[in-house]
């Protein structure tokens, strides 16, 4: 207590000693920055810089793991998309109808090669090989989940742990590919055995359906990952890509079987590739047993990596393997380290040089004079935020300057109203005129679209007046014809040919009723709205168009990114779709590249709007300025020896009716690109969005 009593006393002294001399406020005002501040500061510099440097470091590799695996998975759904494909090729149907063993086995090791898979069955309905890149060995795979699936008419995707007999069965090579020897490594699980034997596949099963949608086949398919370098070099290229680590890092990526690297891009001192070493004990325990991600610091054969593991799941959700991704950690410490020292000296030196002016400075007595005399200067110059500043002490001078900045305050403080009352004036004015024009721009949109629904309007009323006057004769004709077949009976037989192309063409003269119906009330023919997968919808007007764009010289490309499905009545979709690809085609009376593709749109991207965009982009002749503004009215067409000008239209009426919109973009002779804008949940409207135009063409 007497001790404590006797700091008191010490602290009142010093107070009051520093509070009655301008000398010792100086020296204390030197002294306080440089004995006490810096160090606080560089003390709290270092805590928050390695704190964020940890927390910047796992949220990258968090970010890089998430990258890796979306990459991961997109390679698993493109061999089922490819498989989806093959299943549904006319060579493969023509191959089964033929019952031709020898062309069904070529076919799918040419197929094999083309989309690089390690093999590729076709098996019947039961799950027996019927065909493979290696004969025909009628070995029953309807064991596998990936099958069973398909022979019950679902496709399914994923990675299977094979057995190396399996492997041999499968192909006589990959039994050899996929046996790995097991290295000795630092802080690894402990192993029995010597090697890795047992292949990791992705792997892909879809049904061949015939034409009533019985399975009436299975097309299976899978590659290899043991000593794949491919895939794991170019996943490493993708999360770390150039630039995008110091340059003394690198990084890495890593493919696991159970504890073991099956496909790496991490080396062993002699620079080969550190295939056949095995994970540490503590990642093993976390992500294999508890299936957790690890996240942070850990130790890489032989070098430490700020890493991130994830598990990978089989086909039936059983952990099989990791994926990992990371980068080495001692070029960043270096730099971090090497950043917070130069920091550490700057703050150094800044402290000395305000500690040796402050003790010249503290020679000049009047120094708040002098400062009080800059700051009248300052005034007169029209500078209003001179002030002399913050002077705690108890004297003349300090209450003089108090009082000074107090008055300049209640000067700056009336300006500053008046300006504000300035700015609020002009930003009524301002809000007044904005919203006259807002006004005028309304009633603009009002009139042009009352024009727009009178003109539709007129269309409507005379296109369903000419499809009555034409459907009754029609019906008329098709009766009699239906009469005379009846009657005729198999007497028919001579004018058969006749008779037939009269249906033909009645149902012709129907269609393009229908199709004027369709325009003039298209309310009436909307279909239902559902979740739509748009890169299939895409592949389905291929599969119809195929056979016209092959006989038009036409090759197709196609970037197919979007991940979720909108919502819009498919067929409908179907029917823009097919009516873009058409006119492409026709737009490339030469032939030329038909690009086809789609990407997700997320909020935020385009104001008001979520879902998907789907571009449609030919190489053909393009479209003329003055004709790429009324390319969507009604019956206009540059085709003038065919087409009725009703195709845009209705495609145009069909997007937005779902809140899309078209927007369009051309230069002649370059070629043209149609976008379709589909929300994810449809705002069904009647009222028509404008289309965009632009003469400039995405490359």
């Amino acid at each position: 207590m007497g001790r404590l009593s006797g700091h008191n006393g010490m602290l009142r002294h010093f107070t009051a000693a520093v509070a009655g001399s301008v000398r010792h406020k100086l020296l204390a005002l030197v002294l306080a920055p440089l004995l006490l501040g810096v160090p606080v500061l560089l003390l709290i510099v270092w805590v928050w810089g390695t704190e964020g440097y940890n927390r910047l470091m796992i949220n990258k590799v968090s970010a890089d793991l998430g990258a890796a695996q979306e990459f991961f998975d997109r390679q698993e759904t493109r061999i089922s998309v490819h498989l989806d494909g093959v299943a549904g090729s006319y060579r493969l149907i023509t191959a089964l109808n033929q019952n031709d063993q020898d062309g069904l086995s070529a076919l799918l090791q040419s197929q094999a090669t083309r989309l690089g898979l390690d093999y590729l069955l076709l098996l019947d309905a039961d799950g027996h090989v019927r065909a493979g890149t290696e004969g025909d060995d009628n070995r029953d795979r309807s064991y596998w989940p990936v099958v069973r699936a398909a022979m019950g008419g679902q496709g399914l995707h994923g990675l299977e742990v094979f057995p190396p007999e399996e492997l041999g069965a499968i192909r006589s090579d990959l039994k050899a590919r996929a046996a790995l020897e097991l290295i000795p490594t630092r802080n690894a699980h402990p192993h029995s055995r010597h090697a890795e034997e047992r292949g990791m596949m992705m792997v892909a099963a879809v049904p061949v359906l015939d034409e009533d949608g019985h399975v009436r086949a299975v097309v299976e398919g899978g590659m290899l990952l043991n000593g794949n370098l491919d895939i794991v070099d170019r996943l490493n290229e993708l999360v770390y890509q150039e630039a995008s680590l110091p340059a003394d890092s690198e990084g890495a990526a890593t493919l696991f079987l159970d504890d073991v690297r099956i496909a790496t891009s991490v080396r062993l001192p002699d620079g080969q590739r550190a295939l056949g070493t095995q994970v540490s004990v503590a990642v093993y325990d976390r992500v294999m047993s508890q299936g957790l991600p690890w996240m942070g610091s850990a130790f890489v054969v032989d070098k430490e990596y700020i890493s991130g593991y994830r598990p990978l799941l089989n086909v039936s959700g059983q952990r099989v393997g990791m994926i990992y991704v990371g980068f080495l950690e001692d070029p960043l410490r270096k730099a971090l380290a090497r950043a917070l020292a130069g920091m550490f000296l700057l703050f150094l030196l800044v402290s000395a040089v305000g500690t040796l002016a402050s003790i010249r400075w503290a020679q000049a007595i009047f120094l708040p004079l002098e400062r009080m005399s800059r700051v009248i200067q300052r005034v007169e110059d029209k500078d209003d935020s001179a002030r002399v500043g913050p002077n705690p002490s108890r004297d003349e001078l300090g209450r003089l300057s108090r009082a000074f900045d107090h008055l300049l305050d209640s000067l700056a403080s009336r300006r500053e109203e008046l300006r504000r009352w300035g700015q609020e004036l002009d930003r009524k004015v301002a809000e007044r005129t904005a919203a006259l024009e807002a006004a005028n721009q309304t009633i603009q949109q009002a009139q042009h679209q009352l024009v727009l629904n009178e003109k539709l309007t007129a269309i409507g009323e005379l296109t369903a007046g000419v499809a009555h006057e034409i459907n009754n004769p029609v019906a008329v004709i098709q009766g009699n014809l239906d009469l005379l077949k009846e009657v005729l009976g198999g007497d028919i037989a001579p004018v058969e040919q006749e008779v037939r192309l009269i249906d033909e063409q009645t149902l012709r003269i129907q269609a393009i009723v229908n199709k004027l119906l369709q325009f003039a009330r298209p309310g009436d023919f909307a279909g239902y709205a559902e979740d739509t997968d748009v890169n299939a919808a895409l592949q389905d007007c291929l599969v119809l168009t195929r056979h016209n764009l092959s006989r038009a010289r036409v090759q197709v490309a196609t970037k197919l990114e979007a991940t979720q499905p909108v919502e819009v009545n498919r067929g409908e979709l179907q029917q823009v779709l097919i009516n873009l690809v058409v006119n492409a085609m026709q737009a490339m009376a030469e032939g030329g590249t038909l690009t086809l593709e789609s990407r997700d749109v997320p909020a935020g991207e385009v104001e008001g709007f979520e879902g998907v965009a789907m571009v449609v982009r030919d190489t053909g002749h393009g479209i003329n300025a003055a004709d790429l503004g009324r390319i969507f009215d009604p019956f206009f067409t540059t085709k003038k020896a065919k087409g009725t000008g009703l195709g845009l239209s209705i495609s145009y009426a069909i997007i937005q009716r779902y809140g899309g919109r078209i927007s369009v973009e051309s230069v002649p002779g370059l070629g043209t690109a149609f976008t379709l804008w589909l929300r994810r949940r449809a705002q069904f409207t009647e009222q028509p969005a404008a289309p965009v135009f632009s003469a400039r063409f995405l490359d």
